[in-house]
């Protein structure tokens, strides 16, 4: 990926242009100094995780003559508490789906007397243990960080 800087507006391009500014077709294929020569350089996008973190606009690093971009911290409004309280409606709507597979058993259990075989309630009870433990490890953390980035699936 490249960029030039074209009147105060960077612009960032995928592909070079098959023509530019005097060059008729295979501008893509000159040298990467000739390249330079028009104002393109290479983009470089810092490692960076998106979930907690953001990038800045894209700027010239003159010093390595690349165009590239500062990565920050995301910062959220919602307290600790808060983020938790949605991690955890997240993980209850999450076992939900999972145990809804297997409520017709109970419903046809509580309507027709019929049994509800031994595989379905070890397969719930395994999903609501697994529920309670995450319900633990979340109500445990501690930094807001850690709560957007806890997973559960």
């Amino acid at each position: 990926m490249k960029a030039i800087e074209i009147n105060g507006e960077i612009k960032v391009h995928a592909q070079l242009p098959d023509s530019w500014k005097g060059v008729i077709g295979n501008f893509s294929k000159l040298s990467n100094e000739e390249i330079k020569s028009y104002g393109f350089y290479d983009v470089v996008t810092p490692d960076y995780d998106n979930m907690i973190q953001e990038l800045s606009d894209i700027y010239f690093d003159s010093d390595n003559e690349v165009y590239t971009y500062d990565v920050s911290n995301k910062t959220w409004t919602e307290t600790l508490n808060e983020l938790k309280e949605n991690k955890l409606m997240q993980l209850k709507e999450h076992t939900n789906s999972l145990l809804g597979v297997t409520d017709w058993y109970y419903i046809r259990k509580l309507q027709r007397d019929i049994n509800v075989p031994e595989e379905i309630e070890n397969e719930r009870e395994a999903i609501l243990s697994n529920h309670n433990d995450h319900e633990t490890a979340i109500n445990a953390l501690t930094e807001k960080t850690d709560v957007i980035k806890y997973e559960f699936r």
